[in-house]
């Protein structure tokens, strides 16, 4: 078994060939790299190389980590002027709890608390992080904190953004520039105000634009854009609608 030093080196033409090639680009291990590593290494034999490509440089000191863990066998890096690392891993025997690990991701719910802070404001805590929130939806042009509605259209917009940046990454693509702008309408806010009842206060409409400036041809970046859009958690959500079941309780 490999010790971590043995990742300085560059030179990988004394090792055996790969059976699979998998892609993480920018991922990390904690993003979800593994799931895909493990589902590369599903159909390979047992004792056969996997190549993990990445560009993410917390990979080198985590995934020689996670073999050891596992028992599979870290025979080493190969360093690509690309900004890719490519990494051997020789496979140990059946994986057997992949399908685990699918059925926990797929399982997975993500949890928010929020909590009023007083007038128009509250704090929203999710994992390690809080974010202060404004008012549902504001007019003004300056609050000490973005609306509810602004963050869920920037949670929508940075979805997509960095979702594309991590696609164009896995298929060797390199993205010198991206931007996404959206803008958003409501129905009618005025019924969130309670000045009418007619219609609903939610999005009736959300549009935009994306800049990319990177080195792949129109075709590839049109066919990522495309996949980015039908793979994004918040696209799909908000194109597709999710069941809303709050329970209230009172002290």
């Amino acid at each position: 078994m490999t010790d971590d030093s043995d990742l300085s080196r560059t030179d990988g033409a004394d090792r055996p060939a790969p059976a699979a090639v998998c892609d993480g680009g920018d991922l990390d291990c904690g993003s979800g790299l593994l799931l895909i590593i493990r589902n590369a290494m599903q159909p390979i034999a047992a004792g056969a190389v996997l190549e993990v490509r990445s560009r993410e440089g917390s990979v080198r000191e985590d995934l020689p980590a996670w073999c050891r863990l596992v028992g599979h066998r870290m025979l080493g890096v190969t360093d690509h002027p690309n900004r890719y690392a490519h990494y051997a891993i020789r496979k140990k025997g059946a994986d057997k709890e992949l399908s685990t690990d699918f059925e926990k991701a797929r399982d997975y719910e993500w949890r928010v608390r929020a909590k009023w802070t007083g007038g128009m404001q509250a704090t929203a805590f999710v994992r390690n992080h809080s974010l202060d929130v404004g008012q549902p939806a504001s007019f003004d042009t300056a609050d000490p904190q973005p609306s509810a509605i602004e963050y869920l259209i920037s949670a929508l917009a940075a979805d997509l953004a960095v979702g594309f940046q991590w696609r164009a990454s896995r298929s060797g693509i390199e993205v010198f520039n991206l931007e996404v702008a959206l803008g958003a309408k409501a129905d009618n806010i005025l019924v969130f105000l309670g000045v009418e009842d007619e219609g609903h206060p939610g999005l009736a409409s959300i549009h935009g634009k994306v800049f990319i400036d990177s080195d792949g041809d129109d075709e590839e970046v049109e066919e990522l854009w495309h996949q980015t859009l039908l793979r994004s958690p918040v696209a799909q959500t908000l194109v597709k609608g999710a069941p809303l079941r709050i329970e209230m309780r009172t002290s």
